[in-house]
């Protein structure tokens, strides 16, 4: 990897590790709903010049019905679930539950039968990967005052976690020729006028300073300027190399929590975090990390949509859906038809708009 690519593998470690920290920020003072308009709409008033230049938006246009169910799956809900989840328990917690996206996506690939083959290391890192989680809740990873509380946040970020792993599987079947930024552009426009009015209506008091500053980063540096590095160090390393960096997200959020929020740090958490990424790591490979034919990412590259200004296939969604085990498998979303070419002017190939969980 050139010196580039790893100056923007480590940004992206940070960027998308950092979010947790900065919605526990912002919601200590912003409603849920308000937390989610004003991302939404930043990130997006931030990326539409870059999706007017490169005519991204016009073909989202034209599918703007999927475009839709994509933002509410990917944007909508879970990015109202994780902040609402963050006013009960610790972020660093919230990072590592939404771990479990490559856990739900095999699942998911199993009830849609669009796994190739059930290998036993896929079972059985569907296990480990759930027996952590297990031991990290059971035993407060991170310590909660509130148990009933604390559970049903726990329960909003699981559900954000499988809201992210159906997400790719929307792409893959409906919006594998749409350009990433065009789908992601318009979604974020959509999802921020619809929690706008909420956000009105539920704001009672006048924002911090601290929980501004939180909410103006997680709009501008990990939602627009994140998918701006993320498509850069796509066009990098290529789309099979560049979401390795999402095994980093969960240290970032987990170390931030500790070092600015004084999470505490309990065995449960030791014990279950190296847990959580083996079960990723064997239900997304199945025990192999190889090439295959086809490259994407769960909840990252699950569509891998052609840009037509980088070259390769890309198809990011939000920052909180990469996740550690997001490596290649072998997924396959019925319907999704392959288009398997090489760019030459790029030398990238551009792989087939069905996920790789």
């Amino acid at each position: 990897m050139s010196a580039k690519g790893w100056w923007l593998f480590a940004a992206m470690a940070v960027l998308w590790g950092v979010p947790y920290l900065f919605i526990s920020e912002a919601v200590s003072s912003f409603s849920p709903a308000a937390v989610v308009s004003g991302r939404t709409l930043v990130g997006a008033l931030l990326l539409l010049p870059i999706a007017l230049r490169r005519k991204a938006l016009r073909p989202a246009l034209r599918k703007w019905p999927w475009v839709l169910a994509f933002g509410a799956v990917e944007m909508g809900g879970p990015f109202f679930l994780l902040s609402h989840a963050e006013q009960t328990i610790p972020s660093g917690l919230t990072g590592l539950l939404v771990a479990t996206v490559p856990l739900w996506a095999t699942i998911i690939g199993f009830v849609v039968g669009s796994h190739r083959d059930i290998r036993l290391l896929k079972i059985v890192g569907l296990l480990v990967g759930f027996g952590g989680v297990t031991v990290i809740v059971a035993g407060q990873g991170l310590v909660v005052t509130d148990a009933a509380s604390a559970l049903v946040a726990v329960s909003e970020v699981l559900l954000t976690a499988v809201l992210y792993a159906i997400a790719p599987f929307i792409i893959a079947a409906k919006l594998g020729d749409v350009p990433s930024l065009g789908s992601i552009t318009l979604a974020l426009f959509a999802i921020g006028i619809v929690y706008l009015p909420i956000a009105l209506l539920t704001q009672h008091e006048v924002p911090t300073v601290r929980s501004t500053v939180a909410l103006g980063a997680l709009a501008v540096l990990c939602t627009a300027i994140a998918f701006i590095v993320f498509f850069a160090l796509i066009a990098e390393v290529g789309p099979v190399t560049a979401p390795l960096f999402t095994y980093v997200n969960p240290f970032v959020a987990i170390t931030l929590g500790i070092i600015v929020l004084g999470e505490q740090l309990t065995p449960g958490l030791l014990i279950g975090f190296p847990l959580v990424l083996l079960g990723c790591w064997l239900a997304a490979t199945g025990g192999r990390a190889r090439r295959v034919r086809t490259a994407a990412v769960s909840g990252v590259e699950a569509a891998g949509t052609p840009d037509a200004d980088i070259g390769v296939a890309v198809a990011p969604t939000d920052p909180a859906a990469v996740v550690p085990g997001a490596v290649v498998s072998e997924t396959v979303v019925p319907g999704a038809a392959p288009t398997e070419n090489t760019d030459s002017a790029s030398h990238a190939t551009r792989t087939d708009p069905r996920p790789r969980t």
